[in-house]
């Protein structure tokens, strides 16, 4: 697509945005495949799980883009439901806007998610089945609907957290109340590498739902909510288990409140990241020998979701060229090598890795609404992930998600791959000696 008026533009959630994105789709198959360099073969070749599922384009990033720019010329309707139910059928993964920015520029994930923006301004979104979920949120502060004073239940009899300090622990909804082994087990690495650590005294939803789902006034009031109960811990440093809130919290608020992630108030870190940072500092030490042969899964909100968000606002020329110059979030800068080096660091795990692997992994399918309005889609994908950590020869598939954990748990294959799918925090408990 030729300009050769200069057109003012912003990286956000405004669909304007993203004409020329759209417009400027070739359909070539980066968004669909693995790259050749990387691919080992036609089984597990595909990177989109619902292109996969369907065989159909309207459902790959391809087709997706025709459509955005169909609607943007006027020439599609934005209230039919056909097009809500194809557009909230995908995960917002990150595989296609990096497969497309492997060769190409185009902003594929900036393009769907400010999409999902729009679905729910003009009243055709979200999907029915994220209405209950949306209103637990916002009652009760947690995505269970659940009791907030049942958060702290799994805490030890007698620990007391400390309400302030410069090291915070946001422990994320599906550990404090659902897999409340993960956050024991988290508990456990924390206590043993001697870190200080203060904890909210009524945490909410990070709203991770409530932004995947195109409701980002919601998802906004609640990051500014969030953001001053941090603020009032005096916190410099914030600690995740969650890696959806990880992200969320370092990618999503900086775009819902139009700042770069360094802007933040305090440094996000993946409980990855840190168990990396204490292993070489020598404050974590694994003695316990576990022999077990892992594979790993990125789970996409920590690996090419991950990178830091950058705030960027210019003009685009002839030919797209944009001034000033932006740099590319490319998926490459996400959290990769600290999980890898946690597992490598305990006695007796073997790691190998899955055909698809780093920000060329396969999607499981958990996040982007799909698990909640689309259960088929989800256990499928979780079905050919298992499938594909099955030919590792591995025992346990590990990753660093409570919400890929479970779907991967839920899944009718795990009893006939033989596996076990276990999060890299239950790991390292294990290995630390009482």
């Amino acid at each position: 697509m030729t300009k050769t008026v200069e057109e003012h533009l912003r990286l956000d959630l405004n669909i304007s945005n993203y004409a020329h994105d759209a417009a400027d789709c070739n359909g070539q198959a980066a968004c669909k495949y693995v790259d050749w360099i990387y691919v080992t073969g036609w089984d597990f070749a595909w990177r989109c799980p619902t292109w996969e599922y369907h065989k159909l384009d309207a459902y790959g990033a391809a087709g997706k883009m025709k459509i955005v720019r169909d609607l943007l010329g006027g020439r599609l309707d934005w209230n039919s439901p056909t097009l809500r139910d194809v557009m909230y059928d995908c995960q917002l993964c990150g595989g296609c806007d990096v497969g497309c920015k492997r060769n190409l520029e185009i902003e594929v994930q900036m393009t769907l998610e400010a999409l999902r923006k729009k679905l729910v301004d003009v009243g055709n979104g979200p999907m029915p089945a994220h209405v209950e979920y949306t209103r637990r949120i916002e009652q009760t502060g947690n995505y269970y609907g659940l009791p907030q004073a049942s958060r702290k239940e799994w805490l030890p009899r007698g620990f007391r957290p400390a309400a302030r300090g410069e090291v915070l622990w946001f422990v994320g909804c599906r550990s404090g109340l659902e897999q409340t082994n993960l956050a024991r087990a988290t508990l456990r690495i924390l206590r043993g590498a001697g870190i200080d650590f203060a904890m909210l005294d009524d945490e909410r939803c990070c709203g991770n739902f409530l932004y995947v789902t195109g409701q980002m006034d919601r998802a906004r009031k609640l990051a500014e909510e969030n953001l001053a109960a941090i603020k009032a811990t005096g916190a410099k440093i914030v600690i995740f288990g969650c890696a959806e809130c990880y992200k969320t919290m370092k990618v999503d608020y900086a775009k819902l409140l139009d700042i770069s992630t360094s802007d933040l108030p305090f440094q996000p870190l993946h409980i990855t990241e840190a168990m990396d940072i204490w292993l070489k500092e020598g404050r974590l030490k694994p003695s316990n020998r576990l022999d077990l042969k892992v594979t790993y899964h990125d789970s996409c909100s920590l690996s090419r979701m991950s990178e830091p968000w950058l705030k960027w606002e210019g003009m685009r020329g002839a030919w797209g060229v944009l001034e000033p110059p932006r740099q590319i979030r490319k998926g490459t800068n996400g959290i990769y090598d600290q999980p890898r080096n946690v597992l490598k660091a305990i006695p007796g795990v073997t790691l190998v890795e899955m055909p698809r692997h780093h920000e060329n992994a396969y999607c499981c399918c958990a996040g982007g609404g799909v698990k909640e309005a689309f259960p088929d889609l989800a256990e499928w994908s979780a079905n050919e992930r298992l499938r594909e950590a099955a030919t590792t020869g591995a025992e346990v598939l590990v990753s660093a998600s409570p919400l890929v954990i479970e779907n991967l748990r839920n899944s009718g294959a795990l009893k006939k791959h033989r596996l076990q799918v276990l999060d890299i925090v239950e790991i390292m408990a294990r290995a630390i000696s009482k």
